[in-house]
């Protein structure tokens, strides 16, 4: 089924913008940045590569630079905002040039096929691209049983909470055209709830959004970021913020989305007024 984007269509070959944070991945960094690299450049997909640093102790930045230096495509940036997934995050969505635009992990994580199968998507016209770890065809490894555990309960309530089909809303690894960012922008979550609010934010106004299965890999160096515990009251405070968006004012967000596009576009602002008397 072809999709039915409100969103103007892209150029025959867009630009990807790909953001990747990077904290203490010195062992994993340049590995999954080289594979990305064979992957792109065998698909002649055009792209950025912004590495945002997140207050390394180690070698990563010194990496990052070294990757700079070999690639044109690659920026650096050493992030002077608190350290945190979501401002990480935040910070390489403040600078990224592309029509699209997708978050990507530096412990190797994503596949990098996947990468290509988020852009072809988006080509055909879908305003995102969801990947699932959770779906039939989807190939799982290394999942942290807990962590999993967490994950189909936390993702069957907002499935439950926002009536959608979407199975593996937390997942960071997703892929947006430009004009959704900003519509839903700017965002405010500083940790891993940045992925529930990207998601349930494009959701809740209503884009072309289709979810492909993916390929997940469990990291085999270092330590995961992610505290369960810690990350709870976070996403709780996102899904309440968001749920009662989606309840009480999706209308006005989605019209709020339209007009910004329009004048970006330069349509003429409205002559008849406010309606306000003076």
């Amino acid at each position: 089924m072809k999709p039915r984007s409100r969103l103007p269509q892209l150029s025959p070959r867009p630009l990807l913008s790909i953001v990747m944070p990077a904290c203490d991945e010195e062992e994993n960094l340049e590995r999954t940045a080289e594979a990305l690299f064979r992957e792109l450049d065998d698909a002649a997909i055009p792209f950025e590569f912004i590495i945002v640093n997140d207050h390394s102790r180690d070698g990563t930045l010194g990496i990052a630079k070294g990757l700079a230096a070999a690639r044109s495509e690659v920026l650096v940036l050493d992030s002077t905002r608190p350290s945190g997934f979501g401002r990480t995050i935040r910070e390489g969505l403040a600078r990224f040039s592309g029509e699209v635009v997708m978050v990507v992990m530096s412990d190797g994580s994503d596949d990098p096929k996947d990468v290509v199968r988020y852009y072809r998507k988006l080509q055909d016209g879908w305003d995102c691209v969801f990947g699932s770890r959770f779906r039939t065809e989807s190939h799982v490894t290394n999942y942290p049983p807990v962590k999993h555990f967490a994950n189909r309960i936390v993702n069957r309530g907002l499935q439950l909470l926002f009536w959608t089909g979407f199975n593996d809303l937390t997942n960071a690894f997703k892929a947006f055209r430009r004009e959704v960012i900003l519509d839903c922008g700017p965002y405010s979550s500083c940790h891993f709830n940045l992925t529930v609010e990207m998601s349930l934010s494009a959701l809740i106004r209503r884009y072309e959004i289709v979810e492909i299965p993916i390929a997940w890999y469990g990291r085999t160096w270092g330590a995961s970021k992610l505290s369960l515990w810690a990350m709870g009251r976070r996403y709780l405070s996102v899904v309440l913020k968001l749920f009662f968006e989606r309840l009480l004012i999706s209308d006005d967000l989605i019209e709020d989305g339209t007009a910004s596009r329009g004048l970006a576009q330069g349509d003429p602002p409205s002559a008849t007024g406010s309606g306000e008397s003076r």
